[in-house]
């Protein structure tokens, strides 16, 4: 089963997909936001062609673990591509993630400029890899 992981910003989507066992997540793209029907059309274009059977999303809470303004934009978006792309979202806790996405590419000596265009494809990498080791146990 191919799970799909998403970091849903409010001007990009990071998104990661897992290999067909279930085990790894790759980070395959980040989709510029241009509009709901366009980012769900691209969303569900990757869906079909990776045979996507359950998405996960990245849910942004406060470090105490509310729920501001953001995790509320994610959780309304999440409801819109169950509804037009008839498939099951999970909401994954996605603390730090980006933090650790970039921390590792900081690491790996990326320039500031590479690591801006790939930090959300990694962030979502991250969340889908966290969801996964969790489902694994």
């Amino acid at each position: 089963m191919r799970i799909l992981g998403l970091d849903i910003g409010d001007r990009t989507i990071g998104v990661a997909v897992s290999d067909p066992l279930g085990f790894t997540a790759q980070g395959i793209t980040t989709i510029r936001r241009k509009g709901e029907k366009r980012d769900i059309k691209e969303l569900k274009d990757i869906c079909e062609k990776y045979n996507i059977e359950l998405i996960v999303s990245g849910l942004p809470k406060n470090m105490n673990g509310t729920l501001g303004s953001q995790s509320e934009k994610v959780m309304k978006f999440c409801e819109v591509i169950k509804e037009y792309i008839k498939l099951p979202v999970e909401m994954w806790d996605e603390r730090l993630t980006t933090a650790a996405a970039n921390r590792a590419m900081i690491e790996g000596d990326l320039s500031r400029a590479k690591r801006k265009k790939i930090v959300d494809k990694m962030a979502a990498t991250y969340i889908l890899q966290g969801y996964l080791d969790s489902i694994s146990k």
